[in-house]
C-alpha cells in the first residue's frame, strides 16, 4: 500500500494456507500485528479479512457479513471501544474479541459489560487466541 492511498481493507499475498472456514475480521492500526493475526488465523482454516482503519471496517461490516471481529483497543480516530457500539448497531451477531498492548482493568471490563466474547492482553498466546476464536464461532 502506498502513503497516498486510502487506509481501510489490507491485502495479503497468498501465505499456503488454504481458508474455506468462517469469516474472521481482524482490525489493527499495527500493520506487522494484522499480518501476523491474519497468518495465523487463515492457517487454521478461517476466512480472515484485514483492516487497519475502523471506518474502512464498519463500512465493509454493513456489505459483508463477519463472524468474529477481533478489534485493537487503542487506535487513531476511534478507539475499539467506539467501534464495539458501531458494530453492535451494524452488526449484533457479530460475536468480539478484543486484544490490547495495554491490560486496562477498566477498559477490560467496559469491553466485556458491553457484550464482547473475549478479551487478550498482548502479548499473548497465540493458541489461546485460535480456542477463543473457535468458541466465538460456535457459541
Amino acid at each position: 500500500m502506498h502513503a497516498d492511498e486510502p487506509q481501510g481493507l489490507v491485502e495479503d499475498s497468498a501465505n499456503g494456507c488454504a481458508p474455506d472456514g468462517p469469516s474472521v475480521c481482524l482490525l489493527d492500526d499495527d500493520p506487522s500485528m494484522l499480518k501476523a493475526l491474519g497468518r495465523l488465523l487463515t492457517c487454521e482454516g478461517f476466512n480472515v479479512e484485514k483492516f487497519n482503519h475502523p471506518l474502512a471496517f464498519l463500512s465493509a461490516v454493513g456489505d459483508t457479513p463477519c463472524r468474529v471481529a477481533i478489534l485493537d483497543v487503542f487506535m487513531p480516530d476511534m478507539n475499539g471501544l467506539e467501534v464495539q457500539e458501531a458494530l453492535r448497531q451494524e452488526s449484533p451477531d457479530t460475536r468480539i474479541i478484543f486484544v490490547s498492548g495495554r491490560d486496562d482493568p477498566s477498559v477490560r471490563q467496559a469491553a466485556l459489560e458491553a457484550g464482547a466474547y473475549g478479551f487478550l492482553s498482548k502479548p499473548f498466546d497465540d493458541e489461546n487466541l485460535v480456542q477463543l476464536v473457535r468458541k466465538a464461532v460456535a457459541a
